[in-house]
């Protein structure tokens, strides 16, 4: 039977699906005592499409980019799933960090990270209210427009 937060994803229409190794000499997530620090993802969707491409304020928009950072915390959900078995585990979202492929005059970085946000407010209620950065960068991988990553406290 499924957990509460797996029903929530299942009434918000999210599948987690298995995630994607990482493409360099890391890990996609470690525990240690009751943190769990989930590797940055990037906005793929589960076949390894990217959600949106390119920089923020050159062809991608605010609202693309929301949808790529919600895409991000969907993938992060699918490492923390993968590592705890069980997303009833996590008693408190601590941190987001949100990374925005932009160009330099772009200043909605918060207004995409919001995309993450929103979801894991909705999905844990107040145990998912957190801290947050919001970094404009010049490039990530892949030219993926948006990646984030988490830190969770875990039980």
């Amino acid at each position: 039977m499924a957990g509460t937060v797996e029903q929530k994803l299942s009434e918000l229409g999210i599948v987690l699906h298995q995630p994607n190794p990482p493409i360099a000499n890391y890990v996609g997530f470690v525990r240690t005592g009751n943190l769990l620090f989930v590797s940055g993802q990037v906005c793929n969707t589960p076949e390894g499409k990217l959600i949106a491409k390119g920089k923020l304020g050159a062809g991608v928009t605010t609202e693309q980019g929301a949808a790529a950072a919600r895409g991000c915390a969907i993938n992060l959900l699918a490492q923390v799933k993968m590592a705890l078995g069980d997303l009833d585990k996590v008693t408190r979202v601590v941190r987001l960090s949100g990374f925005v492929n932009a160009t330099p005059d772009f200043l909605e970085g918060p207004k995409v990270l919001n995309g993450a946000s929103d979801l894991m407010v909705a999905i844990f209620g107040d145990k998912g209210r957190h801290a947050r950065t919001t970094v404009g960068v010049a490039a990530l991988p892949s030219d993926a427009a948006v990646e984030v990553e988490g830190i969770f406290e875990v039980a």
